[in-house]
């Protein structure tokens, strides 16, 4: 038998102990934020606006919009003020909302992705039954069956973590509450649930990453049969950035869940942690909406 000190708080890792540096980074993430909520809420509203802009593709665009606006707020505004104030302590409880809350935007947005490539290929392969496949109920079931598993896996995650107790300090190497940091900090080896909560949501998500290669496996074998060059040059230029986002996306979350925890802050858990949870949703705007012909349109006739 030995004493055992539970942990109440953890504290966050700041970017920099110098103060010039903070202000550098909180000035950095700001501009960031700002760009990812005004690019997002653009696409919100015009999507809402525009009569035009009531297609599937763009009922999509406007969840994933909503989604990357909450995604970022959960964790920048934080890392934000922690290099302003010098405040760098989080909660049991503001821990365990913001691990749900990432794994539940996560979650959906990677669901959300593979709706939207399944749409693209419906609309590309299938263009003569892409009324019947995307009606207004299929797309709004698609849609709740993305944010409705990604709230069951946030609910599994912040359970199964928060069920063990902490004891091996409090010091997270990372600017946000990440599972395998926290890992690090427990008493207890894993438990059967936590286990099977992490293989559940492995399992789902390369699923629905092999879902989207597939989907544009048969996009492209399409695109490549069109017999006009611009026709094809508009389709990759349409495709082939959502894909190369959702290969980024998953990838980083990916290695940065699996590969051991280093001791002190890395440089890589940094990078890997901001490719997944920062990067995202600043450029998805740009890449799905705002380079569009329809949405720049709608934007010009807004402002006008």
């Amino acid at each position: 038998m030995h004493n055992q000190t539970i942990i109440t708080n953890f504290l966050l890792m700041n970017f920099s102990d110098i103060w010039e540096l903070q202000i550098l980074h909180a000035i950095i993430f700001f501009l960031i934020y700002l760009a990812a909520l005004m690019g997002n809420l653009l696409i919100i509203l015009v999507t809402t606006i525009d009569k035009r802009l009531q297609s599937p593709m763009y009922f999509f665009l406007k969840h994933l919009s909503f989604l990357d606006f909450c995604y970022i707020s959960v964790t920048v505004p934080k890392s934000i003020l922690i290099s302003l104030t010098h405040r760098n302590s989080i909660s049991i409880t503001e821990c365990a909302t913001q691990i749900y809350c990432i794994i539940f935007f996560a979650c959906t947005e990677l669901a959300l992705l593979t709706v939207m490539s399944y749409d693209r290929y419906a609309a590309i392969c299938h263009p003569l039954h892409y009324e019947i496949l995307m009606c207004t109920g299929a797309c709004v079931q698609m849609a709740a069956a993305s944010w409705v598993s990604g709230n069951f896996a946030g609910i599994m995650h912040a359970v199964s973590i928060f069920s063990i107790p902490f004891c091996k300090g409090n010091v997270l190497g990372q600017f946000f509450c990440e599972i395998p940091h926290l890992l690090k900090l427990s008493c207890s080896q894993p438990n059967f649930f936590e286990i099977g909560t992490i293989i559940i949501t492995t399992i789902l998500g390369l699923g629905c990453f092999f879902c989207v290669v597939t989907s544009y496996v048969y996009i492209f074998s399409t695109v490549l049969k069109m017999p006009s060059t611009e026709s094809r040059s508009k389709a990759f230029f349409t495709c082939l950035p959502h894909l190369i986002v959702t290969t980024v996306f998953v990838t980083t979350a990916f290695f940065a869940h699996v590969k051991p925890t280093s001791d002190t802050p890395s440089l890589l858990d940094l990078l890997l942690s901001v490719f997944y949870v920062v990067v995202p949703p600043t450029i998805n705007p740009v890449i799905y909406s705002l380079r569009n012909k329809d949405i720049k349109e709608a934007l010009a006739k807004l402002l006008r």
